[in-house]
């Protein structure tokens, strides 16, 4: 099932990126950038509540709740950063190098969160960055 969601994922995501170079045309990204927030927070909170889930806020830690806000800046920083590149670049060099976030983020997983990483994956984030550069040239 995790793998349907992650294509899913990936389709939204390309969806996202066509859909936002068409509409922020003629629009200040940071406007745009809270337009698509403000959609994403009626739905994710449509979602809790459709599968009540919102009784689970009260337990959970200090800890959590300080990661969740951390990375809803680090999301907050990264849509604005996005949609600004999005709006003065071409969607197709542009979402190329948003996607070297996954060769940041198994880095950061290796040195934060000391997951291992294999031999098959550094290739792979290397092919990733020589595949980046080539689309982006």
């Amino acid at each position: 099932m995790w793998l349907i969601l992650a294509l899913l994922s990936a389709i939204f995501a390309a969806l996202t990126s066509i859909l936002a170079k068409i509409g922020i045309e003629g629009v200040n990204s940071n406007l745009a950038t809270a337009i698509r927030t403000m959609v994403v927070v009626v739905m994710s909170w449509g979602m809790v509540f459709l599968t009540n889930a919102q009784g689970g806020i009260s337990s959970i830690s200090q800890k959590s709740w300080l990661f969740l806000v951390l990375s809803g800046l680090a999301t907050g920083g990264s849509w604005l950063c996005y949609y600004k590149a999005l709006q003065i670049g071409e969607a197709s060099k542009v979402v190329p190098i948003d996607k070297l976030s996954i060769i940041f983020t198994i880095v950061l997983a290796v040195l934060v969160l000391h997951e291992t990483v294999t031999m098959k994956a550094v290739v792979g984030c290397a092919l990733i960055g020589i595949g980046t550069l080539m689309m982006v040239m």
